[in-house]
């Protein structure tokens, strides 16, 4: 099921879609480069924990049919938490990254109960630091496992 689209200047429409069968295994299949791969959870992993907690809300991010990449939120009380997303090696430098966040921040400020929404990130995620901050995310500090906390307030 098809939830949100986004088509940047000149660049493909990007879609989250709820996991399903016939997305699983392209999810599972997703890769990134060596040097990120201690920066996220593996999809497995993530898909995993999905299952076993429902306040977990998995999507596949699809750009031209196919799936680019993957993020994951929950939305339980008054802040969302956006705490998985990647985009496939194959695939970055496409601004399918910064469509995903716009994609699903519109998807959860339709969730009316949200004042605000909150990511976490490597501190040493460089690429990850400026694309938040440039969706007007605000660093609050490091969590309790050393990963940092940006937020942001949603209008209205």
């Amino acid at each position: 099921m098809k939830r949100d689209a986004a088509a940047p200047e000149g660049r493909l429409p990007v879609t989250l879609e709820a996991v399903t069968q016939d997305n699983h295994a392209a999810i599972l299949a997703l890769e990134l480069l060596p040097h990120q791969q201690d920066f996220v959870a593996g999809n497995g992993e993530s898909l995993e924990e999905a299952a076993e907690d429902v306040e977990a809300i998995p999507r596949a991010i699809v750009a031209d049919g196919h799936v680019v990449g993957f993020l994951m939120y929950s939305a339980p009380d008054e802040e969302a938490t956006i705490y998985r997303l990647m985009i496939d090696r194959r695939e970055q430098g496409r601004g399918y990254g910064r469509a995903a966040v716009e994609a699903v921040l519109r998807e959860i400020a339709r969730l009316r109960h949200i004042r605000s929404v909150s990511i976490c990130y490597e501190p040493e995620n460089d690429a990850a630091r400026r694309l938040y901050a440039s969706l007007g995310f605000a660093e609050t500090g490091l969590d309790e496992d050393g990963e940092m906390i940006a937020r942001l307030e949603l209008g209205g």
